[in-house]
């Protein structure tokens, strides 16, 4: 048990966690200052509305709504063709068949929350056999929120083996570890969750549920883009990032790419690397295209 535990802290020393909460902001503050008015523009948005995970996670979802929900994904396809359709669809897991059923739009991925979603708090079996059953309906991405439980008691063999296993149970899918940044609070604890979930599994690291806490900000948004950084020059592997929560805006979502594109880079601009998940965005989008 020691051993198991001391290779997690192991892998938390070789990252810089011991980040400092105002300096993070003013360098965020200094990326937006020099760098949001160059990304201001059309293009931006073309390729921002081509990173939306279109989502809807709502109590009174049924299949007839979803399958509008997708349809609008169809009806979207060719219809502006300087402008790729969204990156993917979003929804509860007991409604991937009916997304699988309904898409007709290429290359639009069906991506589905698991795992206890918004609060984690339920059995591992469960949130395995969950994911399980949502890559078997169709799911193609898997969105789970980090077990902050464990976080917080430093039960980090715990936390670590549940997102192993759940990665396991995704087969080819793809792992989205949401860290719910308006629980962690501080860029120290947003370092160290980062760190952990990349270490493993995740194919992707996102902000928030934008369920209970506070959404995604952009101070958590550049740390958890520079430990994919680190990440990434020390194995050469790439990590996605997905920002989440309350972002509704074009300012907002051109706020998000700013700090990826400054952070990590123009590779990671593309839906492969980069996510926005949201649902009025896209509207919001498109009429600063048109």
């Amino acid at each position: 048990m020691m051993e198991n535990s001391n290779k997690y802290l192991d892998a938390l020393k070789q990252y810089n966690t011991a980040l400092d909460d105002l300096q993070v902001k003013t360098a965020v503050d200094k990326i937006i200052a020099e760098n949001f008015d160059k990304n201001d523009d059309k293009e931006t948005y073309k390729l921002l509305y081509s990173c939306i995970d279109l989502t809807t996670l709502n109590t009174t979802d049924s299949r007839e709504s979803v399958w509008k929900f997708t349809e609008s994904v169809n009806d979207f396809e060719g219809s502006m063709p300087e402008v790729d359709n969204v990156a993917a669809i979003c929804v509860f897991p007991n409604f991937a068949e009916t997304v699988k059923e309904a898409l007709t739009a290429q290359n639009v991925r069906i991506a589905c929350v698991s795992g206890g979603f918004p609060s984690s708090q339920t059995f591992s079996e469960v949130k395995i056999a969950e994911t399980a059953l949502a890559v078997a309906s169709g799911a193609e991405e898997i969105d789970i929120v980090m077990n902050l439980g464990h976080f917080f008691d430093e039960n980090y063999e715990e936390l670590c083996e549940e997102i192993d296993e759940i990665k396991h149970a995704c087969r080819e899918a793809h792992l989205k570890v949401i860290l719910e940044t308006g629980a962690l609070k501080t860029a120290e604890n947003i370092a160290k969750a980062s760190v952990l979930s990349i270490y493993s599994g995740a194919d992707f690291l996102k902000t928030s549920t934008g369920k209970v806490y506070e959404g995604a900000s952009l101070e958590a948004a550049y740390v958890m883009c520079s430990i994919i950084k680190e990440y990434s020059e020390k194995t050469g592997k790439k990590i996605g990032f997905k920002a989440s929560g309350g972002i509704a805006t074009t300012e907002d979502a051109v706020k998000y790419f700013t700090i990826v594109k400054s952070v990590l880079g123009e590779e990671w601009c593309n839906s492969e690397l980069f996510r926005i998940g949201a649902s009025r965005l896209a509207k919001n989008l498109l009429e600063k295209i048109k």
